[in-house]
């Protein structure tokens, strides 16, 4: 299986950079940087730090980088570490862009198709001295190839569903190798280190979610928003998936009855959707504004639709009810769930749907401190929200703040100790 997916990899490569190409026409990839998944030539390798060992931490998308970026903080503290950050998705890249752009020593680039002669280059020309994968990022060539060089391998965070387990037991010598791999693994939640240490996966631990570490910027800084913003009719629902959207307009259409000049702000999952979305919002006969990023909200809009990444915090900030989408389609439920962990640090209350399977342990967390609730159908939706526009301070501002933070530094404590451990036993 191991020698069909090296084969694969080499054949089907043509055919996967087309799908890069028509992606970048569609504009969901980088207008110039896609190359850096395709093609060696722009792989653009830069080392500032001379004589430093390089770590290599893969983070597919947003939720992901932001939770590494307190254990690299932790590891620049050392003083002879560079470090390389690949993403996949380009809202990931436009974060990086933003939040890494003052950084020397940390260098962000697209994740390379997993194809063997590509990945073998990648790793030459950057020459890694350590390897953290996080969440669910397995890539056998990868794998391969850096244990054939004696590169040292690590995933974090590390999330594994029931249906991808069994998966995985369809091919068990495959799995066997690919999770022995593995010196150290840390998982998301006690499911997955169950599964992976049926997979052969050695010296693992469940020592909490790093995206509890996620940095949030609570200070309402100036924005030439904050006067609309600041009017209390105004609710969120973010990382919407299709279908969603039609969930929550119907709740905001019944609302709009009750309550005079509310707006709901729409922060979709993939902002190639807004269009989409501003049809869905003419179908209910609202009006809506696609929103683009250092633009003003128009005044009467019944829908903002947010066509930005990474500046969510300023809107979710002033308000105290948010929506967390892939929470109510039916044929996600063994994979539903978006990170909750930032509008709840804002002090805003959370409403999701049944299916939040990704996120459960943190949602019973937050479930347990009265922050989000379970909402079935449109009905439930309207009568939450109209409760909470009915108080007029937001009810628990900065609860879930206070209380992570002594969770979040017994996971940062507990993390650094056995990353620090990997290190040293690897001679690092």
């Amino acid at each position: 299986m191991i020698l069909l997916y090296r084969v694969l990899s080499v054949l089907f490569y043509p055919l996967l950079v087309m799908l890069i190409f028509v992606r970048k026409f569609l504009k969901k990839e980088h207008a110039t940087r896609y190359k850096e998944k395709i093609f060696s030539s722009h792989f653009n390798i830069q080392r500032k730090k001379e004589g430093s060992k390089l770590l290599w931490f893969h983070a597919a998308s947003i939720g992901e980088l932001k939770s590494i970026l307190p254990i690299i903080d932790e590891l620049k503290k050392k003083g002879y570490f560079e470090f390389l950050i690949t993403t996949v998705t380009l809202s990931s890249s436009n974060l990086a862009n933003k939040i890494l752009k003052n950084e020397e020593i940390i260098h962000h680039r697209f994740f390379p198709i997993d194809s063997f002669f590509l990945m073998k280059k990648f790793l030459h020309s950057w020459n890694p001295s350590a390897i953290f994968l996080v969440d669910s990022e397995i890539w056998p060539n990868l794998i391969f190839l850096a244990r054939k060089r004696g590169i040292p391998l690590s995933i974090i965070n590390a999330r594994i569903t029931k249906k991808t387990f069994n998966r995985w037991k369809f091919f068990p010598y495959a799995a066997r190798e690919i999770f022995s791999s593995f010196a150290l693994c840390l998982t998301a939640n006690h499911d997955s280190k169950d599964y992976l240490a049926k997979l052969n996966v050695k010296n693992i631990f469940y020592l909490g979610n790093i995206k509890f570490l996620s940095k949030v910027e609570t200070r309402k800084d100036k924005n030439f928003n904050n006067n609309f913003l600041e009017k209390q009719k105004i609710w969120c629902a973010i990382s919407t998936h299709s279908g969603e959207e039609k969930f929550c307009l119907g709740a905001h259409k019944i609302l709009r009855q009750q309550i005079k000049d509310l707006t709901i702000i729409i922060a979709p999952r993939h902002i190639d959707r807004v269009l989409e979305i501003k049809k869905i919002c003419e179908s209910f006969a609202l009006t809506s504004q696609i929103l683009n990023e250092q633009e003003e909200i128009s005044e009467n809009i019944d829908v903002v639709i947010i066509n930005s990444y990474g500046n969510l915090n300023k809107f979710l900030i002033h308000l105290k009810s948010v929506f967390i989408g892939k929470s109510i389609i039916k044929k996600l439920e063994n994979e539903g769930g978006q990170n909750p962990i930032e509008p709840a640090k804002l002090g805003c209350k959370i409403y999701h749907g049944p299916y939040v399977y990704n996120f459960q342990e943190i949602y019973k967390i937050l479930k347990e401190n009265n922050i989000s609730k379970e909402v079935n159908n449109t009905n439930d939706l309207v009568i939450e929200l109209k409760s909470d526009f009915e108080k007029l301070d937001k009810e628990n501002p900065r609860k879930f703040l206070e209380l992570t933070q002594n969770l979040e530094k017994k996971i940062l404590t507990a993390t650094m100790r056995e990353i620090n451990n990997f290190l040293l036993n690897e001679n690092i």
